[in-house]
Parts: structure tokens; C-alpha cells; sequence
């Protein structure tokens, strides 16, 4: 479980946004965020552990909000969790084009300019990532695993690249290059969104500043995504009720220090101002003069990447899966495949919404959303841990929250924070994508769900995930404390 969570967290956040938030929003001081974005994920993880150690079904935060909130709320969360997915997906395909370039330059390999335009990562037409997505895809749908071994091996190529940034960059480290640790605020360009913090208060937040590092730390907690997506995994685990809080809390622990070490080094080896490129590690490395340790971190960086992606498309088939079999989206979804015992359909879906996203030409712009929709899901699971502590404090858990209710509650709080400190445009969109959702569960989701059909509900076997065992009632009185008939839909 710690080598799943290190295989998602250890990709584009650290290669690429690290570097670009230091050139555009926080300077030097973007080392600061990173320890801002840490403890707010810390005190998610916390929740998420307990959650997943209380209801160890597959799922994440979906099938938590189910369980703790009922049908509605957890379509809402299960929705955000879309938009997280398919938004990380598109994005870090993306960036992998970039590096695929930046490792053939390193080599030598020269690319026709016809051909390498169709492969950056804000190029208006992108070739590349479509292409690794419709592969990446392919290996889901036909039941393709990432095994424990395989998953190891490029877990350990991934934190030894980044062990030699630290080790060999961190001799060419530059004092200088810190000053300012924090630079002047300056104003806001004119046609920049405002943060919801700014525009509630009716000021102007620009770059740099105090306010830039939590604006820079609200972004950054996209290089943490991941670990929540280890709950997921929890019907492949032999004990999930310890394995996955202990994969979350050690997993989470062990990427903060490498991506501390990693930002210290990297933004002592050139100004902040210029680490804003596509390859911003390996490019740093460059200037220093050891292309050695650049060509290396490119092969990392290639490897990194492409697992991450597939791991996102495994954790959103899952999702998708987990909502058509409980109804909210076509049953077609929640259905195994009976020639790659893989949820297929739903792997299908998930992949063609990633490449159909990733052929937006500023996809990379949307870095936000994919923030906003996992902040959400941090909120409501620190929310569902109170819930369940007052309405079932006896339920069975691997894993306990300590210092209940504060520590939900600054999870809650610092979630709040960092969602005030994201654009407006960001909210907006995110407003735009909720109200769909809303419309389709309302047209759709509510009529055909398991829960307002349970008694003509066919619980057939291909209708189940084999690793759930089947379907389960959940408790075995009928009535819950509310005193309402308790669903056959819920899950043990």
C-alpha cells in the first residue's frame, strides 16, 4: 500500500508544478507551500485512514459519502471525484509529451519541428498524449495490473531519481538564489481571476507575497493526489482495515520529505524566475552543467508519469464502477467484464474522457479544477468522520482519528482555506460541472439507482465486483437510528 500511494503521488506535481509555482506565484518561499499543502493532506489523510478502516469497500470517498450521507451526497462526491480523475489524467499526459522531448534532445534524438509541435504540452493540437492515453487504456480495459513487483521496481527508479537531484544538485546549490525567500507582492494583472478570498474581500491578491504561498500551496496539493486514491485498492488488500491507513499515513509521510528535499534543492540551483519551463527539474540540472543528471531525470520523470497516468484510469474505472452498480450511472458500468474480469465498460468511459480532455489546448490551465474537486472530497470526509463517531461510535475501526472532533475540524478549516485561495474562474467552472452533475442524477441517477429500485433490483452475479465478494447488507437489523427501513443496497 505505501509503494501504491509513492507510485501516485510521485509524478507531475514534483516535475513540473514545484518549478513553475516558484517561477509565477511564490518565488523561493514555494518551499513554504509545500509544507502547507503537506499538513492540510496529513490532517485529510487522517480522516480518509479512519473512513477507509470503517467502510474497507472500494470506492474512496464515494462510497464513505454513501454510507456516512446517503445517495444524494454521495453522488456530488462521486462526481468530484470524475472531475479530479479524468482532469489528472489529461493533464499529466500532457506533461509526459513534454518530457518525451526534453529525453530525445538529451540523446541527441532530433525531431522534425513539424513533428515536435504536435507534442508539447500547450500545443493546440497534441498528438502525444491521446496517443500514451489510448494505449494506457487499452492495458486497463483488457485487465492489465501494475503487480507488486513491477509497481516496486519503478517506485524505487522514481525516488532515486529524485534522491539525485537532492544528492547532486544539492552541490551546486546557490545562496543567492533564495533572496528574497518571499518576494514583493505585486499587483494582479488586469485580466487574471481573483481568488474567492480576494474577491469576498474586495481586494486584489496578486503573485509573490504572503498571500502567493497559499496560493501557490492551494495548487500544490495536486503533487499530494494520491494517496486518497489507495482506498480504492481496498478490496485488493488482504487486511484493509490496517493496510490502507498505514499505506495512507507512511505513504504520505515518506513523499513530504522527498518533496521537501527536492523543492530546497531545486530552487537553490538557478533564480525562481527561471524555472518556469516544461522540464523544470531536468532543466535545472542542465544549467548547472550536469546533463548526465538531466538525461537521468528525463528517463525518471517519462516512467513516473505513465505509471501515475495508469493508475489514475485504474482509480476511475473503479469510481465509475462503483456508481453503475449502484445505479446513479448507466448499470452497463458496474458490470465485470467476463473475458478480462475487468470492469471494462467503466475503464472505456474513464479513458475516453481523458482523451477527449486532453485535446483541449490549455488543459494545463485546468490544474485548479482537478484541486478543487479533491478539496471537496477532503471536506466531506472530515465532515463524514464526525458523522459516524455521533451516529455509530461503535462501529469496528482499524484506525481512529486522534484528538476528535479538533483535528476534522482543522482538517475541515484548512481544507476551507486553501478552496478560498483558488480563482473564482476555478470556482466557477467547478460550479458549472457540480450543476450538471446535479442534472444528471436528477433526470437520471434518482429513477434508476439501486436504492429507489432495491426490491426489483436483479443481484445477479455479473452485477458484482468479485473482489467485494457480493452484494451484503450492511448491519442485520432492518432498522437503522433513525428509524427508517435500512436499504439492501449498502454494502458490508
Amino acid at each position: 500500500m505505501v509503494v501504491l500511494g509513492l507510485g501516485v503521488m510521485i509524478g507531475s506535481g514534483i516535475f513540473s508544478l514545484s518549478g513553475k509555482k516558484a517561477a509565477t506565484v511564490a518565488g523561493p518561499a514555494v518551499i513554504i507551500s509545500f509544507v502547507v499543502a503537506a499538513i492540510v493532506c496529513l490532517l485529510a489523510a487522517m480522516c480518509y485512514a479512519e473512513l477507509s478502516s470503517t467502510i474497507p469497500v472500494s470506492g474512496s470517498a464515494y462510497t464513505f459519502s454513501y454510507v456516512t450521507f446517503g445517495e444524494t451526497w454521495a453522488w456530488l462526491v462521486g462526481w468530484a471525484l470524475v472531475l479530479e480523475l479524468v482532469t489528472a489524467a489529461a493533464i499529466v499526459a500532457r506533461v509526459w509529451g513534454a518530457y518525451l522531448l526534453a529525453t530525445l534532445d538529451g540523446f541527441g534524438i532530433g525531431i522534425p519541428a513539424a513533428l515536435a509541435e504536435f507534442a508539447g504540452p500547450e500545443a493546440k493540437v497534441n498528438l502525444v498524449a491521446p496517443a500514451l492515453l489510448l494505449l494506457l487504456t487499452f492495458m486497463v480495459v483488457t485487465g492489465t495490473k501494475l503487480s507488486a513487483r513491477v509497481l516496486t521496481i519503478v517506485v524505487s527508479a522514481k525516488v532515486a531519481v529524485i534522491l539525485l537531484v537532492v544528492v547532486v544538485g544539492a552541490t551546486h546549490v546557490k545562496a543567492e538564489n533564495y533572496k528574497p525567500f518571499i518576494p514583493p507582492a505585486k499587483a494582479a494583472p488586469a485580466e487574471a481571476s481573483p481568488t474567492l478570498l480576494g474577491w469576498i474581500l474586495d481586494l486584489s491578491f496578486g503573485p509573490f507575497g504572503t498571500m502567493g504561498i497559499f496560493t501557490a500551496a492551494s495548487a500544490i496539493v495536486f503533487a499530494f493526489i494520491g494517496f486518497d486514491l489507495i482506498a480504492t485498492a481496498s478490496e485488493d488488500a488482504r487486511n484493509p482495515r490496517k493496510t490502507v491507513p498505514q499505506g495512507m499515513l507512511l505513504g504520505l509521510g515518506a513523499v513530504t520529505v522527498l518533496y521537501l528535499a527536492m523543492a530546497i534543492v531545486l530552487v537553490g540551483l538557478r533564480p525562481y524566475a527561471q524555472l518556469g519551463g516544461d522540464a523544470p527539474v531536468s532543466e535545472a540540472m542542465a544549467s548547472v552543467g550536469v546533463d548526465w543528471a538531466a538525461n537521468v531525470v528525463n528517463l525518471g520523470a517519462l516512467l513516473a508519469l505513465m505509471t501515475v497516468i495508469m493508475v489514475v484510469l485504474i482509480a476511475q474505472s473503479r469510481v465509475l464502477f462503483n456508481m453503475g452498480r449502484d445505479g446513479l450511472l448507466p448499470r452497463g458500468l458496474g458490470r465485470v467484464s467476463r473475458v478480462y474480469s475487468s470492469p471494462a465498460r467503466a475503464a472505456t468511459a474513464a479513458g475516453a474522457a481523458a482523451i477527449a480532455l486532453t485535446l483541449y489546448p490549455k488543459v494545463l490551465e485546468l490544474e485548479e479544477l482537478l484541486v478543487i474537486g479533491s478539496l471537496f472530497c477532503f471536506a466531506f470526509c472530515a465532515v463524514g468522520v464526525l458523522t459516524l463517531r455521533r451516529t455509530e461510535p461503535n462501529l469496528e475501526r482499524g484506525f481512529r482519528v486522534p484528538m476528535v472532533p479538533v483535528v476534522p475540524l482543522l482538517s475541515l478549516a484548512a481544507t476551507i482555506w486553501l478552496m478560498l485561495n483558488l480563482a473564482t474562474s476555478t470556482w466557477i467552472k467547478f460550479a458549472i460541472w457540480m450543476t450538471l452533475g446535479l442534472a444528471i442524477y436528477g433526470f437520471y441517477g434518482r429513477w434508476h439507482s439501486r436504492l429507489a429500485n432495491e426490491d426489483e433490483w436483479d443481484f445477479d452475479t455479473a452485477d458484482t465486483d468479485p473482489g467485494s465478494g457480493g452484494l451484503r447488507v450492511i448491519r442485520n437489523e432492518n432498522i437503522g437510528p433513525n428509524g427508517k427501513p435500512r436499504g439492501r443496497h449498502m454494502r458490508h
